[in-house]
């Protein structure tokens, strides 16, 4: 599918984003490894929670789906699968399955697609080897062939801050003999660690490590809140398209992930929190944006970098409205993801008329710089590439185009329409 895009004159209204895609992935993963029934309200509709579902319905877990409304039956107790277990394009649900199929009694095959089949799996096979477990693998790339075994707990230090290792080898835990401790360099985000907590897991901090102990799960009951990082798109248009005010509804402003709206307030936008509250342990508010024509560059690096890793591209664009130099940095697992986001971040935003160039960690931006358009764009497969050019067309001079737009549907099917209620 490709898009044009138009300029747009002014964004206002008030939207509720849809849900947490990280907290749908855990809560139907860690609801299939819980005894009895649990209830999931508002579950994603994005492809890649999806992923995780039916991988769990292919393990045994009884799951009846009633719109956004997820319920599952479990015994506690996997299942071997006939099958092999497509993730498609999730490497959450890889990694994360990763850890969990690593103890169990029988053998796996974790298969995704072509663009995930390239990402990096080496993070976590080597640890959950050091914990005893059997993994095969095309060079430490999927498929994974994983012969279930008897963990043994470990005590591992990371050296990059990611939620998805994390809570691979906090999973594996819960099927290893002895304690399992994890310690990364800086804190990533703390879904997993929250939701284990609540459903019963023998989960606890010493010192730096997070610690985790074979545990039996109580089943969950989960209204899932608005997912930040589908946020930002939104966040940041507020802030660039002339005129705009918006309001954002129930979003999960967990300090793990909230990261651009700390750099929002660096740069100078108009961002406020509204009704902020606890919900299921975690943080939850409403987001108000207004048009920020008077914005100043910053440095981006460091420990804030794991809490907005994903949404560094819009980030980019945003700092191309702002006065001065913006550096991003400490950001070289950008190109780990769909695509290698550091390079086809800055090559199409170049094209745009960005004056953006990058480096071996991020990126350099200098502005305020008025985009152009009038030209070409491509989303190389990767879902947050296509929508951070959506937002970028919308205050370009000249229409845009965007080849493969279908691969927002991802993470975000409901995108456009959104964007549509506010025009």
């Amino acid at each position: 599918m490709n898009l044009t895009v138009k300029k747009s004159f002014k964004l206002n209204g008030e939207i509720e984003i849809p849900s947490d895609k990280s907290l749908s992935h855990r809560a139907v993963i860690f609801s299939s490894l819980a005894k009895g029934k649990s209830v999931i309200q508002n579950f994603s509709k994005g492809q890649d929670p999806h992923s995780s579902l039916e991988i769990c319905a292919q393990l045994g877990a009884d799951i009846i789906q009633n719109g956004q409304t997820i319920i599952v039956n479990s015994t506690g107790i996997l299942k071997k699968s006939s099958d092999n277990l497509y993730c498609g394009n999730s490497g959450t649900t890889m990694r994360l399955m990763a850890g969990v199929l690593s103890g169990q009694n029988f053998d796996s095959v974790l298969t995704g697609d072509e663009s995930l089949s390239k990402r990096p799996m080496k993070r976590v096979i080597e640890p959950l080897s050091l914990m005893g477990a059997k993994i095969s693998s095309d060079n430490f790339h999927a498929p994974l062939n994983i012969k279930g075994e008897q963990l043994t707990g470990i005590t591992y230090e990371s050296k990059i801050a990611s939620a998805q290792v994390k809570s691979c080898i906090l999973l594996a835990g819960l099927f290893a003999d002895e304690v399992t401790k994890y310690k990364e360099i800086y804190p990533s985000r703390n879904h997993t660690e929250i939701m284990l907590s609540n459903m019963g897991a023998n989960i606890y901090n010493d010192n730096d490590y997070i610690c985790i102990e074979k545990s039996e799960l109580r089943p969950l009951e989960i209204n899932i809140c608005g997912d930040i990082s589908s946020a930002a798109y939104f966040i940041v248009a507020g802030l660039i398209v002339p005129d705009s005010r918006i309001i954002l509804k129930n979003i999960d402003l967990n300090p793990t992930r909230s990261g651009i709206i700390e750099v929002v307030k660096q740069m100078g936008g108009d961002i406020e929190i509204l009704d902020q509250r606890d919900v299921c342990g975690e943080v939850v508010g409403d987001i108000r944006i207004e048009y920020s024509p008077y914005m100043k560059g910053i440095e981006i690096g460091g420990k804030i970098i794991p809490t907005l890793i994903d949404e560094l591209p819009v980030i980019s664009l945003l700092a191309t409205q702002c006065e001065g130099q913006t550096v991003i940095k400490d950001s070289q697992d950008l190109r780990n993801k769909e695509s290698d986001r550091i390079t086809t971040t800055v090559c199409e935003l170049q094209k745009l008329g960005a004056d953006i160039d990058q480096t071996p960690d991020g990126m350099i931006i200098n502005g305020k710089t008025s985009l152009k358009g009038g030209v070409e764009t491509d989303s190389y497969k990767d879902h947050r590439l296509a929508m951070t050019l959506y937002v970028a067309g919308l205050i370009c001079k000249k229409e845009i185009l965007i080849n493969g737009f279908e691969w927002v549907n991802i993470s975000f099917p409901e995108f456009l329409k959104l964007f549509e209620r506010l025009k």
